[in-house]
């Protein structure tokens, strides 16, 4: 399978993955033929990408995420449920944000040998949702590298699930805004953080510490962030690995604005902010845990030939496992092998193919 910008689907390409709908029921389900009808609506409701199945980047079954489907759903859902109590002036259910993290921590502790491959497809108005959830499941992820105990993964769960609660308090104009930022309403944005911390601290069942991680995922490792230019060793550790992780998924998002970047450039711009925005020890446990190269990737190699990741390596996930599928003329290989970049030392991934170079290979076969 592939994922593919809903701009560029065609009639009669088959989806690889259920697609959701905002209330978490299945908008399209895996197998199904794409119609005119059903892409214009896929695009009126903002999702801006989908995994499709693919008849020569194909066979490869099931592919493992750290947290099932349905808990990553059901969470999105819950996070919902608490922003918009907050919109309504109505109290948070603090029992189901702790049984939430809870459940997630329990997921990633049994599958911590699992690198992170998949990506959600969320529309733009669930955003902020989407977002949060994933920040929390790869903080948890980055914390149980660095060897935190259960409690400390906990208040870190919380604070990370809940670090942008703060936008309920802002104006939903200037919030979803798609063109430059005033000044003033970039001042209003920034605002969030203290919003966060001063909603998460008046509840008594939430740590403090998770507060802090919502008032200080903005704060800059060299001084220069916000909204108290806390700096270095006075960034709390959790609200470190939040600052990250807030980070990365950010760039792996579709915007309004924006494409979505990949895996490779993501972690690139990270590496390029490592030294002014992130504490490098955060920074080197949450790559740790993810695959550079997703399964599903198409990837050129520095022999010329092309194929497909198959499969990730915890140790080196930088050498997947990738099933050469065209050769360095780009002719069809019937039967393609697959080569073990963690045992080939001298082979190398050297691009990983657009959707235009994709469809430029199959058309010339």
């Amino acid at each position: 399978m592939r994922r593919i910008r809903t701009t560029m689907l065609q009639p009669g390409m088959k989806t690889a993955r259920n697609i959701y709908a905002d209330d978490g029921t299945i908008l399209l389900g895996a197998g199904m033929a794409l119609t005119e009808y059903f892409i214009y609506r896929l695009d009126e409701l903002g999702i801006a990408s989908v995994y499709i199945q693919d008849d020569v980047f194909n066979s490869l079954g099931e592919i493992p995420d750290v947290i099932p489907e349905e808990v990553r759903i059901r969470t999105v859902q819950e996070v919902k449920e608490t922003f918009h109590a907050l919109e309504s002036s109505r109290s948070i259910n603090v029992y189901k944000v702790k049984d939430a993290v809870e459940n997630i921590l329990d997921e990633l502790l049994a599958n911590h040998d699992i690198l992170v491959n998949l990506s959600d497809m969320r529309s733009y108005d669930n955003y902020t949702y989407y977002h949060s959830v994933n920040v929390c499941v790869l903080s948890l992820l980055t914390g149980i590298t660095l060897g935190f105990n259960h409690p400390d993964l906990k208040e870190l769960g919380i604070g990370a699930l809940m670090h942008d609660i703060g936008k309920t308090q802002i104006d939903k104009e200037v919030l979803n805004k798609s063109g430059q930022l005033s000044p003033a309403e970039y001042r209003e944005i920034q605002q969030h953080a203290v919003y966060g911390y001063q909603i998460l601290r008046s509840y008594d069942d939430i740590p403090l510490l998770s507060a802090h991680i919502a008032l200080q995922h903005h704060e800059h490792w060299d001084g220069q962030g916000y909204p108290r230019n806390l700096k270095g060793d006075e960034i709390h550790r959790y609200a470190r690995i939040v600052a990250v992780t807030d980070v990365y998924d950010a760039l792996l998002s579709d915007r309004p604005y924006r494409t979505a970047y990949s895996v490779n450039q993501a972690i690139t711009i990270l590496g390029r902010m490592a030294k002014t925005h992130f504490e490098s020890r955060s920074l080197t446990a949450f790559v740790s845990n993810i695959a550079i190269y997703p399964i599903g990737s198409v990837v050129s190699l520095n022999t010329g030939e092309t194929g497909m990741v198959v499969d990730g390596n915890y140790e080196t996930p930088t050498r997947p496992i990738v099933r050469v599928m065209f050769d360095r003329h780009q002719r069809k290989l019937t039967p393609p092998h697959e080569v073990d970049l963690s045992t080939f030392r001298t082979i190398y991934i050297a691009r990983v193919l657009s959707e235009k170079d994709i469809s430029r290979l199959k058309n010339s076969n």
